[in-house]
Parts: C-alpha cells; structure tokens; sequence
C-alpha cells in the first residue's frame, strides 16, 4: 500500500522518515493512499468526529487517538454481504433436496458426500462469516511524536526476542542479519533491548553474536542512523537494486563513501562470521580441554579464554551435548546509558575512517540465552524457549512490551516499534490491546510463488476480517506483546478497579522472589542481578508444578504455540490488532522446497486439531470470547478435517471402476435425478467464485494470489492434512505420539553461489509426498481410462446404433473436465517432483498428455483382444466413464 502522507503534505516522496500508510493530516473523506487497491476502502464515520479529539495533548497527557480505521467501501461491501447470504440460502436449500432424493447407485456413498457436502457449507460458512466485515487500522507517527513532545525517551520499553536453533538449518548469516536489524531500528538505544535464545547452545552462535556485537558497535548502527538507511539488515540492503525513498540522512555528500567503507567493512564481518566454523574445532585441537569419560577421550570446546564452553560441545559429551547442558545467560552489551553519546569524527590519518561526531553510537543491550536441557523433560520447542526469555528478561529490564522473532526474519522499516505502539498507547483500546500483529513477508521467493509462501489470503484477507471483531491471530513472529498480558493477567475492563498488580506466588510463577517482585512493576531493574539468579530462572525443572505453559506466557503441548496463545488471550477478554505498513514492517525466508513447505503444514495443521482437541477449544471458552471470534478459531483449528471428503472426491474414479460393471448401461450416477443435481453444483460453486473475485478487490490481492491458495490448499488436502488427521487419532484416541513434526530449515544463502531458487528444483523425497502422488495417478488414469472407453464406445455404438448422441458426448466432456481439473490445481506439486526438469512446464504437459494417451492406448489394446468375446457392452463403460465422476463435484469448495 503506498504511502498517502506526502500527498497529503502537497506532494512528494514520503522517503525513509515516514514509510507508513498515511499521516496525520489525512482528511475524513480521503481514501487510505493512492494505490489501486486501496480505492476500495474509506474511513470510518465515527471517525470523522474522534480524529478532531484534542483532550490527549492537555496537562493530562492522555494519549491522543494514534490511528485511523477504515473500512471498505458499500460498493463492495454490500453485494459482498448478500452474495454471502445468497449462497448460504442456495447450500441449504441444496442440502435439502439431497435429503428428499435419496437415489444413488451406491447409497454409502450417497451417504458420505452429503456429509461432505454438509462439512463444506459448515466450514465455508465459519471461513466467510469472520470476514464480513473487515477493518484496516493506519498507525499515526505525527501524533504520536506529537504525544511524546517529539522527546524519544518517553517511548515505552521493548524487549525484543530471537529464537534460534541450529546454525546450519537456520543459517547464521541470516539470524546476525536479524540482530543487526534490531540493534539499528529507529528506536531509542535505551528504550530496547535484544534477548537472543540459542536453543541449541552452539559457541559457534555465541561467538557469532560478540562478531555481530562488534559490527554493530563500530559501524553498522552508526552508519544506519547518521544516513537513516531501509532496510538495516546489511545482507538485504546491499542486495536491494536501489535505495527507497528520498534520501532523509544528515550528509547526503558523504553518503556513497561510507557506503563503500560500509559494504567492505560487512563483507571482512562475514568472512568472520564463516571462519567461526573452523577456527572453534582448531582452538579447541590446540587447547588442552581434554578429559576421560569412562576411558573414551572427550575433548572440550573452548571458548577465546581458554575456558570450557558450559553449552553443548563441537563433539558432544556427558553434560554437553543437545537435550543435556546447563544453562548459560551471557551479557554481550550492556545496558546504554540515558543521554546519547556521540562519535568521533574521522581520523586525519586513515582514509577509511567516517565522520560519526554528529551521531549517537550507543547501542542497545544485547543478551545471549541458551536454557538449561536434561534427559526426561519436555523442553516444550520454541514455547519453552520464549518463556525463558520472558523471565530472564524481567530480571534485567522488565519492559512493560516484547516482541519476538524468528531467526530468519528482520527488521525491513525502522517505524515498525513505533506503529505498535500507536495502537497500545492509543485513548479508546490502548489498555485492552494483549498483542499487535504484523502480517510475514518474505524475500527470495520465485516470482510467481510456486508454493503459496506469501499466503496472502490469510494475511491480507483472513486477518483484516478478525481486524473488525476481536482482532487477528497471532502467527509466530512479528508480534508485539503487553508483558502484563502474557503473565494472565485480565484486560482493564475486567478489573474494575484497575488493580494492575499481579499477586505473585510461587505456585503460579515459580520459586524466583526477585522474578516475582518483577510481576507489578513495569520499571527497569536498577542494578544487574546475580548471575545465578537469572540462571536459575532458566533451569528445565523451574516450571515444574506452576503454571507456565498453561495460563502463563507462552502454551505448551501443542505445534501451534502461537495461535493458542493468541486464542489464551482473547479468551480472557483481551483484543489484539494489525498493522500492516509501507515498506513491510518485517521480513523474513519462506521454505521454497517443496518438502519442507509441505512439513511446515503438517505442523501447522496438526497443531491445529491439537487445538481443537484440547482444553483451549474454542467451542469451550468462555463468555469474554466474542462469537465471531469463536467462529473464527474453530475454522482454524477444524480445517484440516475437510481432507477425509476432498480425497473421496479425488479418489472417485477407484470406486466407478469397481461399479460400472454392475450397472446398466455403464452408468453410475451417486445422486439422482442426474441433472438437477448437477445444476445446484454449478450454482453453489459458481457463487463461491464470484465471492472470491469480490474479496479479492477489496483485499487488495492478485489473480495469481488467488489461484496459489486454491491449488495449495488442494495439494495440502491431499496428503499434509489427511496424515494431520491421522497424528490426532493416534495421539488422542490411541494414545500414542502420533506424528512427529518436522522443523522447518532454512539453508538458501543470499547473494550465495547457488543459483537463484536452486533449492525450488531439489527434490526432498519423503512419504508425505506419497498421497498426492497417488491421487494424481488415479485422475491421470481416469482421464486415460475414459479417452480409450470413448474410443471403444464410439466405435461399437457407430455399429449398434449409429453413434453417440450430444447428450452422451457433453457428459463425457464434463466428466474428463473435473479430473483435469484435479490435475490443474494439482500442477505446482507436479513440478515440485519433478526437479530441474520443472524448469521447463512444458515437459510436465507432455508428461502427462503422454501419460494418459498410454492408458487410452491400453485399453484400446485390451479391448481388442477381447472385445469378441463381450461385444457391445463396453459401451455402457464409455458412457459411465465421465458422468460417475461429475456427480461427486465437491460444493463447499472454499475459497
């Protein structure tokens, strides 16, 4: 969405220094920006009157109203809400005619797809009714610098967290990236401060992060803010073509030389960064860090002191190993002082120095976490990580909000802290606000995004629905939380009294008095305390019998942490809202192999029945939980069930096989009578489309964003949702683990040597991508099967009865069309499997033009032989070759 506030201002290029949607000065009847796809959206009329409110720039400093909301226009809102009724009127009254026309030729499958046909209308209808009415909330920058009397240091605090793993999975160059991004956001260097969780205890992550440390210090950060570069992850910005914006820095003249000390100063600091693979393994060669352990040597990993990293070791050992360490928090930079400190200016006797006497260089802190791990605990993944972070944090700086990370994603607009906090310090739901929500982007995804990674009908359609109840979900990353809210504590409107003031008790929080005190104080911790303190806090057995994982912080036992805890707060009674910017607030690397985005599915599907199976179903919350926003959780958490009909659907031509024979004539129609059946289908699923169109204007979206999401949520029908279905019944009826969920890697390096989206062409064979294969070999044969019986039938009626009739012909046509239409949304997983022969799509079509000309040919073949002894019979099979599959036509199609 382009930038409105420069228009606003007379013209111009918005630039760096305000990249947000629109300003302050934006007239009520304006439009939210310029863009074609904004057009379509308008303010709200209660609006008009709030946006003159002044009473927040009084001695009473109450916060003045810090966004504006828009909605979309009648225009399209108006038939968008009656297309939804007509269809829904059109469903039911199609459900009912199936009930009073009990026909089929096989009655259990009659059976099961009007129980399909009823999950359909009752998903499509839980998918629609959120998104009826849709908001749009514009942060506004000039108020809020207005607010704070343009003085930074009355920003709220910030902790930010980053969670990583592994240092070949999750690259490092792309996690060092994310901090640098975070260590030179436009925010004050005081107000925030980055706690960085190794999960896996690597020396390799914390030397790293002293390295980035380092850069940081000397001349990324400084750089950053004496030119106000987008975006600060220096990996991303190099590779950019050109710079956004106007320039907005404080020395346009110096700018290109301290870009080019810059770059060659990053490209010294990655070559670091690759050399801490090898130079740790050496060190530790060299070092005598040797031991015995029941007569096996054990050599130690050393850090630079010589002393013995307390983390899991290079070759692993008794205590330090992955799943066994002890826990280690490491304070890389401390704390900055209150009052900006300025740099030096450049240095008469090197060439290479920069000025950087007019710039503030301090730093934010930066703290590196790595938790306690033993044998016979359920470290809970990420949840159990952030929850660390939540504790150990409180003891250093307690910031009344956090934000998290994942390691691949980074800061690509410097605004992003302070658009949050126009919504958490806005007058009207500022208190009541649990999280901000920032929609994912991603960068090195092919252009036209095979795999649906961008996913933008969730993030910029799904989500600007919930926007206008109780507001979005949280979806991992990017999201910023009030620290009150994720200790369980209720929303202000559910304490009358405004008792903000946790009673902390050991039960609930743990054993840590000085974490507790931390619990009703939103100030900073004055002085540091003791190392074992905040160890403590870190240790495996800490939550043992309270309850964290459960109503404190972040949940457990479930894949989806991130939407049950969502779901935990809207339950209490909180909301949540989105910001969606201009330039993307953050950005992050999608999985481009299709294997691994078919696993990061898995997970998230099979956390989602997880959800819905357990105690935080959303059937089961409590009044606080608004009904549309009931509504949407469980179509979030029940989706994955649609699979068990879609591959009935897709599996059909298996089942006329075994039944044409047994039917007069050949045909086999599951619902009579054969047409009015097939005219309420056209209409159902021709009014779905329709509706499709007409969110996708308002939304904002593509053709192409559209048609992504259709063929993904078919190819994750096929294979990743059944064997979702299947990890809940053995985990909650049988009581076994179920199915283990795969982390998702990340290993395509920028600007690397690989070519560009090589890793789109490697093939990651795995079971999971089995199903699929098998329902595209089903509809390849069932298009093959009916083109040869076509032929065969042709023939034999052109000698019985002189043809076939138009009728017959526009059934088969019909029939073929559905499993072609398989096939079509099908076509991404195709390529997928094909490798770098997917470079070429035309391969693929001959493939499968091939393909089902060899089973024409086949059966062509096979008649031949025996069609002496069988005669005219076959042309039953010729015409039951289409229509049996045309019947089935799922009408719940959701879009």
């Amino acid at each position: 969405m382009a930038p409105s506030s420069a228009a606003g201002r007379g013209g111009g290029n918005a630039g760096l220094a305000d990249p947000l949607l629109a300003a302050g000065d934006i007239d009520g009847a304006r439009q939210v920006g310029g863009d074609a796809k904004d057009k379509y959206w308008v303010p709200a009329e209660e609006e008009d009157e709030l946006i003159c409110h002044g009473g927040g720039l009084g001695d009473g400093r109450q916060p003045p109203l810090l966004y504006r909301t828009f909605r979309v226009s009648g225009v399209l809102l108006h038939p968008y809400r009656l297309l939804t009724l007509i269809r829904l009127i059109a469903v039911i009254l199609f459900l009912v005619w199936r009930m009073k026309h009990r026909s089929s030729d096989a009655m259990w499958l009659w059976w099961i797809s009007v129980a399909g046909d009823f999950w359909f209308g009752v998903t499509w209808l839980l998918n629609q009714a959120s998104k009826l009415n849709p908001i749009k909330r514009v942060p506004n920058l000039s108020l809020l610098k207005q607010y704070l009397d343009d003085d930074d240091r009355l920003l709220p605090a910030i902790d930010v967290f980053i969670n990583t793993v592994d240092p070949i999975d999750e690259p490092m160059l792309y996690t060092m990236n994310s901090v640098l991004s975070i260590l030179a956001t436009d925010y004050p260097a005081d107000r925030h401060a980055t706690y960085f969780s190794d999960d896996g205890a690597s020396l390799v992550h914390y030397e790293g992060l002293l390295e980035t440390a380092r850069f940081a210090a000397a001349v990324w950060v400084p750089f950053c803010r004496k030119h106000r570069v987008e975006p600060r992850a220096p990996e991303f910005y190099f590779a950019a073509a050109k710079a956004a914006g106007t320039y907005e820095g404080l020395a346009p003249e110096e700018f290109v030389g301290d870009r080019r000390i810059v770059r060659r100063e990053y490209e010294e600091f990655k070559a670091r960064l690759d050399a801490i693979f090898a130079v740790i393994p050496q060190r530790s060669e060299a070092g005598d860090g040797g031991g015995n352990d029941k007569g096996r040597s054990v050599k130690a990993t050393l850090m630079a002191d010589g002393t013995q990293w307390p983390g899991t070791w290079t070759e692993p050992a008794e205590n330090h190993k992955k799943g066994q360490h002890a826990g280690i928090v490491k304070v890389v930079l401390s704390h900055p002082n209150d009052e900006p400190q300025l740099g030096k200016p450049a240095s008469s006797e090197s060439d290479h120095a920069m000025d950087f006497s007019a710039v503030d260089i301090r730093v934010p802190m930066l703290v590196y976490i790595a938790r306690e791990k033993r044998p016979g605990y359920d470290h809970q993944k990420k949840a159990g990580a952030m929850n660390v972070q939540l504790r150990v944090s409180a003891l250093l700086t307690n910031a009344p909000f956090v934000i998290n990370f994942d390691g691949d994603h980074y800061i690509n607009n410097s605004q992003a802290f302070r658009a949050a906090m126009c919504f958490m310090l806005d007058a009207r739901h500022g208190d009541d606000t649990a999280f901000v929500q920032f929609p994912q982007r991603f960068d090195e995804v092919d252009p036209t995004d095979r795999y649906c990674n961008h996913n933008r009908v969730f993030f910029d359609a799904t989500l600007l629905g919930l926007n206008g109840v109780q507001g979005p979900s949280y979806v991992g990353t990017g999201c910023l939380f009030r620290r009150v809210a994720l200790y369980g504590t209720d929303p202000p409107r559910w304490r009358p009294n405004d008792d903000a003031k946790a009673i902390g008790c050991t039960a609930k929080y743990g054993n840590s008095m000085p974490f507790i005190s931390t619990i009703s104080s939103d100030c900073s911790i004055a002085s540091l305390p003791a190392m074992a303190e905040l160890e403590d806090v870190a240790k495996c057995a800490y939550e043992d019998g309270t309850d964290w994982g459960r109503d404190v912080g972040w949940v457990y036992d479930v894949a989806t942490e991130d939407v049950v805890t969502g779901f935990r707060l809207h339950r209490k009674g909180w909301r949540s809202m989105y910001c969606a910017m201009e330039p993307d607030a953050f950005r992050g690397t999608a999985p481009i192999n299709l294997t691994e985005r078919l696993y990061q599915i898995l997970r998230w599907s099979g956390g989602s029945l997880e959800m819905f199976f357990s105690r935080n179903c959303p059937l089961l919350a409590g009044r606080r939980l608004r009904a549309m926003q009931r509504v949407a959780y469980t179509n979030m958490t029940a989706y994955p069930v649609s699979a068990l009909f879609i591959v009935v659907y897709d599996l059909l031509p298996v089942v006329w096989l075994s039944y044409h024979h047994r039917r007069r004539g050949g045909e086999f129609h599951i619902q009579k009578p054969f047409p009015e059946y097939v005219a309420y289908l056209v209409a159902v699923i021709a009014m779905i489309e329709v509706i499709g169109v007409v969110e996708i204007k308002w939304a904002g979206l593509t053709m192409l964003d559209w048609w992504r999401n259709e063929q993904f949520y078919m190819i994750g029908a096929t294979g990743v949702y059944p064997t979702a279905v299947l990890h809940i019944l053995l985990k909650r009826v049988f009581g076994m683990k179920g199915v283990r969920f795969k982390l998702t890697a990340k290993q395509l390096a920028v600007g690397g040597a690989r070519e560009r989206f090589a890793e789109m062409y490697d093939v990651h064979w795995a079971p999971l991508l089995f199903p699929t294969m098998v329902v595209m070999a089903v509809n390849v044969v069932a298009i093959g099967a009916a083109t040869g019986k076509a032929v065969v039938g042709g023939w034999t009626a052109a000698q019985v009865a002189g043809g076939w009739t138009a009728v017959q012909i526009a059934g088969a046509l019909v029939g073929l069309l559905f499993n072609v239409w398989i096939l079509v949304l099908l076509y991404p997983f195709a390529l997928g499997i094909m490798g770098s022969w997917s470079k070429r799509p035309w391969a693929l079509l001959a493939l499968l033009v091939a393909a089902c000309a060899a089973v024409a040919a086949g059966f062509v073949a096979v008649h031949a032989v025996i069609a002496a002894g069988f005669g005219p019979s076959w042309l039953g099979w010729s015409r039951g070759a289409s229509v049996c599959v045309t019947a089935v036509l799922p009408s719940g199609w959701r879009v």
